[in-house]
């Protein structure tokens, strides 16, 4: 007689990429990291793709790239109620799919702003990263620095400009700007990542399309003072106690680190660990750990500093939830120098959400009446 061991059932791992956002091209190039990086004897991973018009797709076994996906892919919806079919097909033939977990790799709107994190909450799924709160704060970057603020931690100082105020007085604008700020000065969407809209401004004639540029992807706008610094970058992991990696710096070969340095050009260095004093390392880190938890994080955080090179006064500059993980991202390649390999900080990662799960599992969200009593609350 011949025993056969009884099949390893696997966590099917909906990784949710794409998306209606100016950072959409490089989400694939993370979402394909995350799927070579799930480890085949743990998890069938299930790529959902949603196109730049907002449509669902999901792939097959005969699409292996995910720009596939989206091409070609069967048009899906999400069931927003807790239900085993979590995935169901546009023209409803045939079942939906289960997903048992799902890992979001969606940066900017539409993904990384708790847009999604709601969508999942509703269907009753566990979820990679920060939940609605987290994920909406971090997003946006005005919310977020007054937070910090009040956590004492240093932020570069800013002024938020809303594009109703920049379109019905530029004049007005303008003045509060220059009483506020020398030249130069960053202008950036205050809810948008990757330096996608950013402008370094160095004059009073860059004011202007700079503020245009950054108005097409955000209804506020953030400027912020230039300050001559080193950029440096931590990454955070947990949910209740979060831990910091080791420090790493970014060199860019142009002017500031924008979004045609971090993914169209080679030259940018990325030193890992970062040549910091044991003081300044034990600073940077506590921060970061302090600003997860501020904003309400969860999961996973990549976490970027300012380091004035004359000075060496520190501020915090933003927080990215969804941090990236492309061959040559910081948040996996610092975990890897602090001695967490990608495939095992993919297998943390879904441990943390899978936790958070559990614990929402536990909250009452309904009130339970005494008997004879129910009808008293009804309309």
């Amino acid at each position: 007689m011949v025993l056969v061991a009884p099949e390893k059932k696997l966590l099917r791992v909906g990784v949710l990429f794409g998306g209606r956002s100016g950072e959409h091209e490089v989400s694939l190039a993370s979402a394909a990291s995350v799927i070579r990086g799930l480890d085949p004897d743990k998890y069938e991973a299930v790529p959902i793709g949603i196109s730049k018009e907002g449509h669902w797709l999901i792939g097959s076994a005969a699409q292996k790239m995910l720009p596939e996906v989206l091409k070609a892919g069967q048009r899906v919806v999400m069931a927003a109620d807790p239900t085993d079919a979590a995935i169901i097909p546009l023209d409803r033939s045939g079942g939906g799919q289960r997903i048992d977990i799902v890992f979001p790799v969606m940066h900017g709107t539409y993904g990384e702003d708790g847009t999604i994190q709601g969508l999942l909450d509703l269907a009753g799924l566990p979820f990679v990263g920060a939940g609605v709160l987290g994920s909406a704060i971090g997003m946006d970057k005005d919310v977020s620095k007054r937070l910090l603020q009040a956590a004492k931690i240093p932020v570069v100082p800013w002024l938020t400009v809303y594009r109703v105020d920049w379109e019905r007085d530029p004049k007005a604008v303008q003045k509060e700007i220059e009483a506020k700020f020398k030249y130069p000065v960053f202008v950036k969407p205050a809810a948008l990542g990757s330096s996608v809209g950013m402008t370094k401004v160095h004059s009073r004639a860059e004011l202007a399309p700079a503020l245009n540029l950054a108005s097409e992807f955000a209804m506020k706008i953030l400027v912020e003072k230039s300050v001559n610094a080193r950029e440096i970058e931590v990454s955070v992991l947990g949910n209740h106690d979060p831990k910091a990696s080791v420090p790493g710096e970014i060199v860019p070969h142009r002017e500031f680190y924008d979004y045609t340095a971090k993914y169209l050009e080679e030259g940018t260095k990325l030193l890992i660990p970062a040549k910091l004093e044991p003081a300044q390392i034990k600073k940077i880190q506590k921060y970061a750990i302090n600003a997860f938890r501020a904003l309400e994080l969860s999961g996973m955080a990549r976490v970027d500093f300012f380091l004035e090179k004359k000075g060496g006064k520190l501020f915090l500059n933003e927080v990215n939830t969804i941090p990236g993980f492309t061959s040559i991202s910081m948040y996996p390649k610092l975990w890897e120098a602090s001695g967490i390999p990608f495939r095992e900080l993919i297998d943390r990662l879904i441990e943390l959400a899978m936790e958070v799960h559990r614990e929402k599992a536990r909250t009452k969200y309904q009130i339970e009446l005494p008997e004879g009593t129910g009808g008293a609350l009804e309309a």
